[in-house]
C-alpha cells in the first residue's frame, strides 16, 4: 500500500481527512467508557440489576474485537472509503438506538451494535493516515493516534458524569452524534476510494472457531453469577461452546499453514511475550474504571460528575507518561521502561488498598495518577519490544494481535472484577453481620432494635462489605501485573528503535 498523499487531494481536503480519521479514533474510543460514570443513572433508567451493568461495558468491547480482524479483507473486497462510511454510518444509527432502548436487553443489543460498527474504525483510520502521510510522519502520527484513542477513553468518566448530571444519561450518545455529522461528509468528500492490496483467502473458519470460543467464555463469566453457574442448563451450554470452540481453533491452526492469526507471530518471543503483558495492560486498564467510579458514587456518596473529574489525574498522567516515553532517549533500554511502568501500576494497586469511607477524593487522584503514569510508559515500550524483532511481513498480522490481546484483556478482566466483586460482597457480609440481631450489643441500651432500624444497620453492613469488595478487586489487579512482571526478564533487546 502506498504512503505517499493520495494524488489530486487539495491541502483543505488533505486536513480534513486528517481531522476526520483523528476525530473516529477519538469517537469509537471514548464510548467505551462514557456511560463509566452515569452507571447510576442508566440503571435507574433502564431497571438494569447490578450484574447486568458490566454488560454496558464488555458487550461493546467484545463485539469491537471481534470484527477488527476482519478490516484488512473488508478494505481489499469493498475499499476502505465504503467499509469506513459504512462503519461510521452504523455507529450513527447505534447511537440512536442506545437512546431509544427502554429494556436492558434493548440496551445491550444496542451496544454490541455499536461495538461492531466501531469496531474497525480505529485501525482504519489508522491505515488512512498512513496513506496519506509521508513515510518521515508516520512516527508521529502513530503516537498522535495512540494519545487520541487513550485520550477518548479517559475522558469519558469526566464528560459521562457531567452529561449525565446535566442532561440526563440519554445525552451520553447523543454526544458523539455531531462528531458522526463532521466525519461523514468530510471522508465522503475528500476521501478517494482505494483498495488494499489482496492478500490470501481470509480463514473465516479460524475467525468463526476463535470467536465463538471467546463468545461462550464472555457470556458463561457475564452471566455465571446470576444463573447459579454449572447448576444452569445455560452456563453449562455455553461452557460446552466455548470449549469447543477453542478446541477446534486449536486443532485448525495446528494443521493449517496459514490462518489469520500466523504462528509465525508466537515463535517470535518478544511479540508473545509482550502481548501476553498487553493483555495484563488491559486487564488494569478498563476495570479499574469499572470499579473507581461506582465506589465514588455508590459507596463514598459522590455525585456522578466529581467522581468523572477524579479519574482526570489518571489520564492526564497516562498521556504525559506517554509521549514522554515515545521520546525518550534512544540510549534507554525499553525493558527497564517497561519494569519501571509496571513496578508503577502496583504500586498504585497497592495504593488503592487502603481505599477507605472515611477518604477524600485525593488518594484516589493519587494513586490514579501513579497508575496512568505506569500504563502510560508500558504502552509504546512494549509496542516497541513487540515490533523491534518482528519480521515485517507479519506486522500488519501482529498488529491485529497484538490490539486484541489488549481489548480481550479488558472486557475479561471487567466480568472478572464482577464475579468477585459480588462473591466477595456476600462473604462480606455474612461476616459483618453475623452478630447483627435484634437483641444484639446495641439492643442492651437501647431495647430491641424495632425492623427500620434494623434494616438501615444492614444497610450500612451492605456499604462496607462491597467497600471491601472493591479493594479486594484492586488487589485482584495488582497481582495480575506482578503475574506478568517477571515476563519482562525473557525479552530481548530490539534491533532497532521504531
Amino acid at each position: 500500500m502506498s504512503t505517499s498523499p493520495a494524488p489530486g487531494t487539495t491541502s483543505v481536503g488533505h486536513r480534513a481527512i486528517v481531522a476526520a480519521a483523528l476525530l473516529s479514533t477519538y469517537m469509537q474510543a471514548v464510548n467505551i467508557s462514557l456511560p463509566n460514570a452515569a452507571v447510576l443513572h442508566i440503571q435507574g433508567g433502564l431497571s438494569m440489576t447490578d450484574d447486568e451493568i458490566g454488560w454496558v461495558f464488555t458487550s461493546y468491547i467484545a463485539a469491537s474485537a471481534i470484527v477488527m480482524p476482519l478490516m484488512h479483507w473488508l478494505a481489499a473486497r469493498f475499499g476502505r472509503k465504503t467499509v469506513f462510511q459504512t462503519s461510521i454510518a452504523l455507529f450513527g444509527v447505534a447511537l440512536v438506538l442506545d437512546t431509544l432502548a427502554t429494556t436492558p436487553l434493548q440496551f445491550v443489543a444496542a451496544r454490541i451494535f455499536q461495538g461492531a460498527a466501531g469496531g474497525m474504525l480505529a485501525p482504519l483510520s489508522m491505515a488512512i493516515l498512513l496513506d496519506e502521510l509521508p513515510p518521515l510522519r508516520h512516527g508521529r502520527i502513530g503516537m498522535v493516534w495512540s494519545v487520541t484513542s487513550l485520550l477518548g477513553i479517559l475522558s469519558g468518566p469526566g464528560i459521562g458524569g457531567w452529561l449525565s448530571e446535566t442532561c440526563g444519561w440519554h445525552a451520553l450518545f447523543w454526544f458523539s452524534l455531531p462528531m458522526v455529522a463532521f466525519i461523514l461528509p468530510a471522508m465522503g468528500l475528500c476521501l478517494r476510494e482505494k483498495k488494499f492490496a489482496k492478500g490470501p483467502p481470509f480463514d473465516f473458519f479460524g475467525l468463526a472457531t476463535f470467536t465463538l470460543g471467546v463468545a461462550g467464555l464472555q457470556m458463561l463469566l457475564d452471566r455465571g453469577e446470576r444463573l447459579e453457574w454449572f447448576a444452569s442448563t445455560e452456563i453449562r451450554v455455553e461452557a460446552v461452546v466455548s470449549a469447543l470452540g477453542f478446541y477446534l481453533y486449536i486443532v485448525h491452526a495446528l494443521t493449517r499453514r496459514e490462518h489469520f492469526l500466523n504462528k509465525a507471530l508466537f515463535r517470535d518471543r518478544n511479540f508473545g511475550l509482550s502481548a501476553i503483558i498487553f493483555f495484563a495492560f488491559g486487564f488494569v486498564l478498563l476495570p479499574t474504571l469499572a470499579l473507581t467510579s461506582p465506589m465514588l458514587e455508590e459507596l463514598l456518596g459522590y455525585p456522578a460528575d466529581t467522581a468523572g473529574y477524579l479519574t482526570i489525574p489518571r489520564g492526564a498522567a497516562l498521556i504525559g507518561a506517554l509521549m514522554l516515553t515515545w521520546r525518550a532517549p534512544r540510549v534507554i533500554d525499553n525493558r527497564l521502561l517497561v519494569a519501571v511502568g509496571m513496578a508503577l501500576v502496583i504500586y498504585a494497586n497497592w495504593r488503592m488498598l487502603g481505599y477507605s469511607p472515611l477518604m477524600d477524593g485525593m488518594p484516589v487522584m493519587v494513586a490514579g495518577a501513579l497508575q496512568g503514569a505506569g500504563l502510560g510508559m508500558m504502552m509504546p515500550a512494549l509496542t516497541r519490544e513487540a515490533f523491534g524483532t518482528l519480521d515485517p511481513t507479519f506486522r500488519a498480522e501482529g498488529t491485529v494481535l497484538f490490539n486484541l490481546s489488549r481489548l480481550y484483556g479488558s472486557t475479561i478482566g471487567v466480568a472478572i472484577v464482577q464475579i468477585y466483586f459480588y462473591n466477595n460482597t456476600q462473604a462480606m457480609h455474612l461476616a459483618l453481620a453475623r452478630h447483627l440481631r435484634p437483641y444484639g450489643v446495641a439492643a442492651q441500651a437501647t431495647g430491641p432494635l424495632a425492623g427500620p432500624a434494623l434494616g438501615a444497620i444492614n444497610e450500612m453492613v451492605t456499604g462496607q462489605a462491597a467497600l471491601i469488595a472493591v479493594i479486594g478487586q484492586f488487589k485482584l489487579l495488582m497481582l495480575v501485573m506482578l503475574a506478568a512482571s517477571p515476563l519482562v526478564l525473557f525479552l530481548r533487546k530490539p534491533r532497532q528503535r521504531l
